[in-house]
């Protein structure tokens, strides 16, 4: 069932679970990449997230005519070499009361060959290739926030950043990390489904370590 039809009280309670998803990247050297919706410091379920659904048409940046095959969880796509990043506010409607309605916005990007932040909410690498990382918005670092590191082995643990934005993240294994940030807007924003009061960005980065 899709949230434009659940009751005012089904979507309040909705909500937490709209918000605990996110879209996150992954990609094998040059290969395709392929987006996710779902929960990522948990175990994917066969056949991908019961919300995947929801994930239609994710936008790339820059911006790319490529084809996108919907497979068993994920969306497949081509993409140049180097880092992937892609975004997307259509992946649930919005919801609340209709003077009070939430939205939400999710950006993701794949790789840390790249040290510069493009998106409007981004987790970039300070230095190409490198484990310290800076949380950007609207361009500008944000101190003080919380970056969940979800690490191969679905090992989680929460570290805030510093006054300059940045932190560095606990490498314990070999393999892909998932970086996880959220930001709530209560001034509201303008989304791809219309305005919203309140607007929650989700911006994620995966790298692979050696």
């Amino acid at each position: 069932m899709t949230l434009r039809y659940l009751t005012p009280l089904a979507l309040i309670l909705a909500a937490p679970a709209v918000q605990a998803h996110e879209v996150w990247i992954e990609r094998e050297g040059n290969g395709p990449a392929r987006i996710y919706l779902g929960e990522p410091g948990e175990k994917l379920p066969d056949g991908g997230d019961p919300e995947f659904h929801h994930l239609k048409s994710p936008k790339l940046l820059p911006a790319s005519n490529a084809a996108m095959t919907r497979k068993a969880g994920y969306l497949e796509v081509a993409a140049p070499a180097g880092d992937v990043r892609a975004h997307d506010d259509t992946v649930f409607a919005p919801w609340g009361p209709d003077d009070k309605k939430e939205g939400v916005a999710y950006f993701a990007r794949a790789g840390r060959s790249d040290a510069k932040a493009t998106l409007p909410f981004e987790i970039a690498p300070v230095s190409a290739g490198g484990d310290r990382f800076v949380v950007v918005r609207d361009g500008k670092p944000v101190a003080d926030t919380e970056v969940t590191v979800v690490s191969p082995d679905k090992w989680t643990k929460a570290v805030k950043t510093d006054a300059q934005g940045t932190l560095t993240v606990p490498l314990r294994d070999k393999g892909r990390y998932i970086l996880i940030a959220n930001h709530k807007d209560e001034a509201g924003g303008e989304t791809s489904l219309g305005k919203v009061a309140v607007l929650h960005s989700i911006t994620t980065t995966t790298f692979v370590a050696d």
